[in-house]
């Protein structure tokens, strides 16, 4: 939790402060919870029921976008809602969502206005089948990083959510990544060694997976959750997109864990991500390169 002396010296910035930087600043002395939670809480409640009115419903229209991918009336649905609730909430946020674009998508939004990054539906193509491996996923980024970040998975009946500074949680309770300290004892899930890797990279992932105890090919937000609450003890993404991790990393790093990109790097603009534990991550990564 913040201290007093950083608060007293916040008030002291705003007493000069205008515009947007005093919006800026009320934001901080407020905290990230009481700033951002009821718009996040508000999304994944109205998200949820959208999700699960068409979670194996007959109803359920799968189309394919440009790259192949699945998207549904749910994806297209939830995050409509989303930035209909960001306008309607006052707050000061720009909008990166999966199904309707946004400005900055391969780095960190310059300037001191925050966003909101959303992905709808992480997992479509799991839902589309009736998998309940999905969720919404939301982030709220300022300044380079992320300081606000909810997951719900509706079919799952879990949520979990972080803010700066106050720790991770699963449905209120408080998370903390596993103490599994060697490589050769933990378990760890990837998204597997599938046709659209290359040779050296399925032989990166493989070389991972026979120096661990246990593995398992899942990807998506979960694998990154069950880290969180230390079921697992490493998660690898090979290929995503800002909106797929916007929360994962602080969620990780609230409950005690580590996320970065491959080369060590504390960013969602990567493409790989890696989630751990914090104390085997750097032997992963050492795989992984």
């Amino acid at each position: 939790m913040r201290s007093q002396a950083y608060r007293n010296r916040q008030v002291q910035r705003a007493l000069a402060a205008t515009g947007q930087e005093l919006e800026n600043l009320n934001g901080e002395l407020m905290g990230y919870r009481e700033q951002y939670g009821p718009l996040l809480h508000s999304i994944v409640q109205e998200g949820d029921l959208i999700a699960m009115r068409y979670f194996r419903a007959v109803e359920m229209r799968v189309d394919r976008k440009g790259d192949g991918s699945a998207v549904t009336q749910a994806d297209r649905g939830v995050e409509e809602m989303a930035r209909a609730k960001v306008t309607a909430s006052g707050l000061a946020l720009d909008v990166l969502g999966e199904e309707m674009g946004g400005r900055d998508m391969e780095a960190a939004a310059s300037g001191d206005r925050a966003r909101l990054i959303i992905d709808p539906i992480d997992g479509t193509e799991e839902f589309s089948r009736g998998i309940p491996t999905f969720g919404t996923l939301l982030g709220i980024e300022h300044r380079g990083e992320i300081v606000a970040g909810m997951v719900s998975a509706p079919a799952l009946g879990s949520r979990w959510f972080a803010y700066r500074g106050e720790g991770a949680f699963r449905d209120g309770k408080k998370i903390h990544v596993s103490r599994v300290s060697k490589l050769s004892a933990a378990m760890i899930f990837t998204t597997g060694t599938g046709p659209k890797k290359n040779a050296a990279d399925r032989a990166k992932l493989r070389r991972l997976a026979d120096a661990v105890r246990n593995s398992r090919a899942l990807g998506g937000f979960w694998q990154h959750m069950l880290v969180a609450e230390g079921a697992i003890e490493a998660a690898v993404d090979w290929t995503s997109m800002p909106w797929d991790l916007a929360p994962l990393g602080l969620i990780v790093e609230e409950a005690g864990g580590k996320s970065t990109n491959l080369l060590g790097e504390r960013t969602i603009y990567g493409g790989q991500f890696v989630s751990s534990n914090a104390q085997i991550h750097d032997e992963v990564l050492g795989l992984l390169t």
